[in-house]
């Protein structure tokens, strides 16, 4: 894949590794569309981008999401490229967690996260062509202590890319799935605590993370060869991704079975 004049739409867009991922697209010729919930901030990464469209609301709201999916499609003709980056994280013992905090983040960095995705397959494997892009976690591959949610919902994000992936794989639509380690952003302050408020301080491993544009360059790299799964990380974190690494003959597994009409045997068993 190459990205001149591709348009690509990248959620969590505001700051961190969506705003890094625009920033390192902008520089290869894509179109980007922007979103996230803090328009402002939205605003000064579209000033750094040559061709944008900001659309702004949170991920939660089902209304606006199906508006900007359909403004998001029609600015230049369709979406080539989708990244599904919007998130929170979590520094709590589960032992001390309010359960609404893992309705929270399961909310926003699982279901939401779907829900984008859903609005787009149908138009992408109409046309054709196009790329679903996942940013999970090694927490998503590797359960991590005081991340419980988050862990659980980065799970379920690679569960959903992998199947969906297996699905799309005779439409002309990739599907990526992207493990970051340790990057060094904000996440660590904007994690939520037992209780629900952020946390507000960072980790030493965050501060002494990976760049974000050097990880958004890796990203886009790996997604423009056509990586499946893509660990973004160093040291320990990248070890544990790399054990947890999915084997490409699993994936060329699954896109074989559905090839062979996997899907229609299970729809027509259901049917009769």
């Amino acid at each position: 894949m190459t990205y001149q004049n591709k348009t690509i739409w990248i959620t969590g867009a505001s700051s961190g590794i969506g705003a890094a991922l625009a920033r390192e697209w902008d520089k290869r010729g894509a179109n980007l569309i922007l979103s996230g919930r803090d328009e402002a901030r939205l605003a000064e990464v579209a000033a750094d981008c040559r061709d944008t469209l900001v659309l702004p609301f949170d991920v939660r709201d089902d209304a606006a999401l199906a508006e900007a999916t359909q403004k998001a499609i029609a600015w230049k003709g369709g979406v080539d490229l989708a990244v599904a980056n919007a998130g929170v994280s979590q520094r709590s013992r589960a032992l001390k967690t309010d359960m609404q905090v893992y309705r929270d983040i399961i909310d926003i960095d699982l279901t939401a996260q779907i829900a984008f995705a859903q609005g787009l397959i149908g138009h992408m494997a109409e046309r054709g062509s196009g790329a679903l892009a996942f940013i999970s976690s090694v927490a998503g591959k590797v359960g991590v202590p005081m991340r419980t949610a988050y862990s659980a919902a980065k799970f379920g994000l690679a569960g959903y890319a992998d199947a969906l992936r297996g699905e799309l794989s005779q439409t002309g639509v990739s599907v990526h799935t992207i493990y970051p380690g340790s990057i060094a952003t904000n996440v660590s302050r904007n994690s939520l605590t037992a209780d629900g408020s952020k946390r507000g301080k960072s980790d030493k491993a965050i501060e002494q993370g990976i760049r974000p544009e050097d990880a958004a360059r890796t990203m886009i790299d790996a997604i423009a060869a056509g990586d499946r799964e893509i660990v973004v990380a160093e040291g320990v974190e990248l070890q544990l991704g790399e054990l947890r690494r999915t084997p490409e003959a699993l994936f060329d597994q699954v896109a074989t079975m559905v090839a062979n009409g996997y899907m229609e045997m299970l729809e027509t068993e259901r049917d009769e």
